[in-house]
């Protein structure tokens, strides 16, 4: 064989394996590329699904517990489980653009019937005037019933529940007069108890007979609106809210009136 085509033969075998190398090279870089690509992609398909589960967890977070219950008795919010009264003292009426008072309670709490004897005559006033709202919030936290709010305060929660639905313009007095039933009593009062206390208070008959009987349609509303007073960061009853800010002075007389005057 000549020395040119020996050359020529080393020649062809040096451009070979350079073609090869640049083969190999450009397949190395295609699965760099696909592995990139597909490294990207789960990247982003993680992100969407954590996206996702964050957006359910926040949802769910701010969803109040009572949305979530089948039987919410008319006159209440579904957020809080709140029975707003405005200037005809009817449960589901507001004045609108007057001061709010919310006043969290319990039935069975003594406290919130020191609350009710020292500031129920000046809010009456207040708000049939139309100089404020007042949002009452019954809550079972004081129930020794396990959970089951079979207890007076979980008894007492859903006939208020039952009085808000079907006689709303009852409700205030019926309010005051569970209060003085409790107080009155030797032992805890019986569904009879607080239905003779509901005709009292001017509930048609028909109604009180709901109570009466033991009927519990707003068990379940009872135990959210008890969960969402937990949820929302209070611990004890009464507690009250002017304009959403918690009022601590509501034991001397006159101060509660003169807070929301100055609102």
């Amino acid at each position: 064989m000549s020395s040119s085509s020996s050359s020529n033969t080393k020649a062809q075998r040096r451009d070979a394996a350079r073609e090869q190398a640049r083969k190999l090279r450009e397949a190395q870089a295609k699965r760099e590329k696909r592995n990139r690509s597909l490294i990207i992609a789960g990247v982003l398909a993680l992100v969407v699904v954590v996206g996702i589960a964050l957006y359910v967890i926040i949802s769910q977070g701010n969803k109040s517990v009572i949305e979530s219950v089948a039987d919410v008795p008319a006159n209440t919010s579904v957020q809080d489980g709140g029975i707003s009264l405005g200037s005809d003292l009817v449960a589901g009426t507001e004045n609108s653009g007057a001061p709010v008072l919310d006043v969290y309670l319990d039935f069975s709490c003594p406290h919130c019937a020191t609350f009710e004897e020292i500031n129920a005559d000046d809010i009456d006033s207040l708000v049939a005037a139309g100089e404020a709202t007042v949002v009452y919030h019954p809550v079972a936290i004081l129930d020794g019933s396990g959970g089951e709010y079979t207890g007076f305060s979980g008894r007492a929660v859903n006939a208020a529940g039952i009085v808000a639905d079907q006689a709303p313009e009852a409700y205030n007095a019926f309010q005051e007069g569970m209060f003085k039933l409790f107080a009155g009593a030797s032992a805890e009062p019986t569904d009879k108890e607080i239905a003779a206390t509901a005709v009292e208070a001017g509930v048609p008959q028909k109604v009180a007979d709901t109570i009466a009987a033991g009927e519990h349609p707003y068990k379940d509303w009872v135990a959210a609106t008890t969960k969402q007073f937990s949820r929302d960061g209070f611990t004890g009853t009464p507690t009250v809210l002017i304009n959403g800010k918690e009022f601590d002075g509501w034991s001397e007389p006159g101060a509660l009136v003169e807070a929301l005057k100055n609102q």
